[in-house]
């Protein structure tokens, strides 16, 4: 859809009158606020006292405000700290290493005139259907790879997806000119400069949506700490493993009958549980407005085709 002038002067979405262009407007709005209210709430209830919580239930406005939460969550800055940094370093490098993988897979699939393109495009739908099992990835990772305990463990197994290969190959094949390529390739480019030099230039949208995907799903990783790594490796724990550690750890006390009342009143179980959501989605809504036209971009390249 885009803006044209109506017939009355006025300016309206294409094929719609100016009524329609304000409730829609007005719709978009209400359907923002929705989304954003959780949100909202849940930043509120971080800053609610326990005592609120428990008498008041969640609420927006919080008879009784507290830091708390915050305070209980800054005693451990230091595991914080530590695992950010792991964190940061496996979504950098765990994104880069998608794009490589995925880009390339998908650029090679893409050609109508590689003779194995159908073959392998039907190897990577394959695991889309059937999979091997927890089980047998995890056998595979740590006792044919030897990933137990490495950094790697948290990286390689999700570095390549089948779905986002179809994706990029699917943009590559219907949004690049093809003509473009064959001049490159009559003037003597070869296989890689041409993927280097004009397509992945002519890709951005794609290959910044393809990496927001990948490294929202590294930067809320926790899982592989779960199967992969022993607590005698802690300095391999990301962000996420840590605060879910520390949750649990503070619904086990706030639960224990062999701890006395006014040490568990002390623990802000509820308020901190909020805490940690709202740790844990700040960076991404603090960098999404970055990445926001690029997203778009990627997500409706080819619609109209």
């Amino acid at each position: 859809m885009r803006y044209e002038r109506m017939g009355d002067g006025t300016e309206g979405i294409r094929g719609l009158g100016r009524g329609a262009d304000i409730a829609l407007s007005i719709f978009m709005v209400f359907l923002s606020v929705i989304i954003l209210l959780p949100v909202a709430f849940i930043i509120s209830i971080s800053f609610s006292s326990e005592r609120s919580i428990a008498g008041n239930g969640y609420r927006f406005i919080a008879d009784e405000w507290s830091l708390d939460a915050y305070r209980y969550l800054a005693g451990s800055a230091g595991r914080i700290v530590s695992s950010f940094t792991v964190t940061v370093f496996i979504t950098v490098v765990g994104t880069v290493l998608s794009l490589i993988l995925i880009s390339t897979m998908a650029y090679a699939i893409s050609r109508n005139d590689y003779r194995f393109s159908r073959l392998y495009t039907a190897m990577i739908m394959l695991p889309m259907f059937f999979g091997g099992g927890l089980a047998a990835s995890y056998a595979v990772n740590t006792q044919v790879f030897g990933l137990k305990n490495t950094i790697l463990a948290l990286i390689l197994p999700t570095a390549c997806s089948s779905w986002y290969i179809l994706v990029m190959r699917t943009y590559f094949r219907y949004n690049i000119p093809g003509e473009i390529l064959e001049a490159a390739r009559i003037d003597g480019a070869s296989t890689y400069r041409i993927f280097g030099q004009f397509v992945l230039p002519m890709s951005r949208p794609i290959i910044i949506t393809v990496g927001i995907f990948e490294a929202f799903g590294y930067w809320n990783s926790w899982y592989e700490n779960l199967l992969y790594t022993d607590s005698d490796h802690g300095r391999y724990y990301t962000l996420q493993y840590v605060l879910y550690n520390m949750e649990k750890s503070a619904a086990i006390l706030s639960s224990s009958e062999n701890i006395s009342g006014s040490v568990i009143a002390d623990i802000p179980t509820e308020s901190f549980r909020m805490a940690l959501a709202v740790v844990i989605i700040a960076p991404i809504i603090v960098s999404y407005p970055f990445f926001r036209k690029y997203l778009v971009k990627g997500l409706t390249a080819g619609a109209g085709k």
